[in-house]
Formats: structure tokens, sequence, C-alpha cells
């Protein structure tokens, strides 16, 4: 099918009665950066989120709060730390793959999530720190071990509920280094399985996992594959500690549940669904939505996202599918075809930023897409987030026109 333009795509949301976005954030509305403290969000797009209230959510492996969270972001665009609470300008929705629950006003939950596993994450960044301390010098011995300690520290994202290990910035020391930036990917991965192993000796097993970011999908123990890195395009950079549940195509489901709760006044799914509870597969997903919801109350879904992967499996076999945006994206897509809906997917481009990514530049989509993919993607924004962030604006003014239109003229009968 061919692909829309964002003319045509604009057009047919502008008019849409039901309607919600759901849509991730880090290379989506802002650049991709090696240091996520170095983000920046642009004060239109926060505006015109609160615009589209109703119809916009964010979901998104990153945080809503503390010093690394998005909030942090919301206040700087609109220079301002007190307004966005008091007149609802927080982007609401969930984060950290769906365990970190936000409204617009800031008000910030975590349904499902025990004061044990709060604990253990609490100490995890502390200790993420220390095993990169003891294992980069056997990758990166030219490097004096200050540096190493100051890039340790730099790479450790404590976040609440999803803490994290980032290695773009050691990466970046060893660009064309295409071996040892795989060794940093193995070193990664074993530090972190240490960690989970860590876990289950306090008591807390099957509380974690681990998610890739960018991946190739799921192996058959269920674990997601690194994306090894290849000239041009780095792979995995990073990996996070999550909270059992935190699956993004969960979180799609959340997000449903409670947008038809505000529309239509009962939850199908029950007030008290949350992505610990929901099914952990994306069949049993699929399922529940189909048994549980009645598809006439199905709004138009419009997913957003940024990181989709595919590359052809070592045997030749087929294809390796992942991202951490594939799943949600294609759960979105099926819901469409299910309830008789064409819902939409946007792809934007984040190989813009500074962070090495396939481009989508010539429309080839080479590590993105390929030709048996059942993931259909209905707008490329090949520009970047600059040119989603103009669209999304316009789309907002657009929808406030068209609700203004359908307002009953004074007098009128």
């Amino acid at each position: 099918m061919p692909r829309l333009t964002p003319d045509q795509l604009l057009q047919e949301l502008a008019v849409v009665d039901d309607l919600l976005i759901v849509q991730d954030l880090d290379g989506v509305c802002m650049q991709l950066v090696k240091d996520p403290l170095t983000r920046r969000m642009d004060r239109n797009y926060v505006e015109a989120a609160a615009l589209l209230e109703g119809a916009f959510v964010v979901l998104t492996n990153g945080e809503h709060e503390r010093r690394r969270g998005v909030n942090r972001l919301v206040e700087q665009a609109l220079e301002d730390q007190t307004r966005p609470a008091r007149e609802g300008l927080y982007l609401p929705g969930l984060a950290a793959g769906g365990v970190q629950l936000q409204d617009r006003h800031g008000n910030v939950s975590h349904p499902g999530v025990s004061d044990a596993e709060m604990a253990f994450l609490a100490a995890a960044p502390a200790r993420m720190e220390a095993l990169l301390k003891e294992r980069l010098p056997a990758v990166l011995p030219e490097v004096g071990s200050g540096d190493l300690e100051r890039y340790a520290h730099v790479a450790v994202l404590d976040t609440q509920v999803s803490p994290t290990v980032n290695l773009n910035a050691v990466f970046g020391l060893i660009p064309n280094d295409v071996p040892r930036q795989r060794q940093l990917q193995s070193l990664l991965e074993a530090l972190m399985e240490q960690l989970l192993n860590e876990a289950v000796d306090a008591g807390l097993a099957g509380s974690f996992f681990l998610h890739a970011a960018p991946n190739l999908g799921r192996d058959a123990a269920g674990r997601e594959r690194l994306k090894p890195a290849e000239r041009g395009d780095v792979g995995t950079t990073d990996i996070q500690f999550m909270l059992t549940g935190s699956l993004k195509e969960a979180g799609l489901l959340v997000l449903l549940n409670r947008h038809i709760a505000a529309r239509w006044g009962e939850a199908p799914l029950g007030d008290d669904f949350h992505v610990r509870t929901a099914p952990r597969d994306h069949q049993g997903l699929l399922e529940l939505a189909r048994t549980r919801i009645p598809p006439e109350r199905m709004p138009l879904l419009v997913g957003v996202g940024d990181t989709v992967t595919s590359t052809a499996s070592p045997d030749g076999s087929g294809w390796l599918r992942g991202g951490s945006d594939r799943g949600f994206l294609t759960l979105l897509q099926e819901l469409g075809a299910w309830s008789g809906q064409d819902n939409r997917v946007i792809l934007v481009d984040s190989s813009h930023g500074e962070v090495d990514r396939p481009s989508l530049a010539d429309g080839h989509l080479v590590g993105i897409s390929d030709p048996q993919d059942p993931l259909r993607l209905d707008l490329l924004m090949p520009e970047g987030p600059s040119a989603y962030v103009s669209w999304f604006g316009r789309l907002a003014q657009a929808r406030c026109s068209s609700a203004a239109d359908d307002r009953p003229t004074p007098g009128s009968a």
C-alpha cells in the first residue's frame, strides 16, 4: 500500500471524533543525544500536546520524574517550574515501559510495584557504576583510570524504576572500532545479567528483566537479542533494568483502557488493570483486547515511534525483527484490523542526533524493515524530530479549528 504524506494524514486526523495518539519521546519529539541530561524539548511541542488533551498520551521507556525525567524538560521548555502542574501541561501517559503512570498535572504512581522492588531499584545505579569501573579497563586499557571513572559515572542513568547503563559516550571513544564496540556490548550484557542474579539472591526472582535498545527481538528463552555493532550503526547502546511487565505493548492496552473509561464511563479491562497484571506475550494481549473491549468503543489509534529494527538472520532463513517501538506499533495496527479501523503508524527518523542509527532518507529502510515485514509504516518522517514537532503542532491547531467549527452558533436551534 502507498504511504501517506504528512498533509494527507493531518487532514484525516483533523476531523476524527475519537482519536488517541500514542507517542514515544526520545528520537520522536527530540533528538537522540549521548547524554540524556542535554536533551531539549520544544516549547511549541509542549503547548501543542496540551491542545490535544484527551487525544494524546506518551508511552516511553524513559521516565517522567527526577532530574533525568521528561518533566524537567517540560519545565525548561516553558521556563517555569510551577506552571505545568498548575495548568496541566505535563505529558500524560506511561513511562518506564508502562509502570510509571502520570496525569497532565504531574501526579505519578507505580501500580503493582512492591516496596522491596523499589528498594532494590534505588540501590541499582551505585552497583552498576561499581561494576563498570571494574570491567571497563579490560576493553579500554589506553584510557586513564580517572577518565574511566568519569565515563562510568556518566554512563549510569539513575532513574527511579528503570535504571540504565548507556554507553553512548564510551562508544564515542572508539567510533570506528567495531570489534571493540562489540566487546563493550558483551561487557554490558554480562554486567546487567549479574545484577539480575543479585536480584534473585535478594528474593526478587522474576521481578526484573533486561531491555536492550535497540534490539533484534527476543530469542527462544524470551531474552532480548542485542543488535551487534556494525560500521555506520553502533547497534545496542544501552540496557535498562526494568520491572517485569514493563512492555510497551502492555502499556498500550493500559492507555486504551483508561481512554475508553474516560469517554464511556466504564473500563473494559477493569479499573485496576495495569501492565503487571497484563498478559506478558503479544498474542495474549491481542486476545484480551478482542475478548473484553467492545469494538464500537475503540478510538482511532495513531502510534508514533522511532526504534524499529529488522536484520536478516545469520542463516538466511528469515528476519530478526525488534526495536523498542515495534511491539506496541504492531499491536496497535492489529487492533485496527480487528475493530475495522485504519489505525496509523508513524516512524520518525532518529538518525539526525548524536547516536548512529539507520536512516530513512533513501527510502530503502535497511536495518529498519524488510519486504516481508508485517508492520505497515503509514507515514515516514525522514527529516526527523523537528519535522514531526512541526507537523504535530499543525495537527493540534487543525483539531482545535475543527472543534470550533462544529460548535453550534449562538441562537441556532
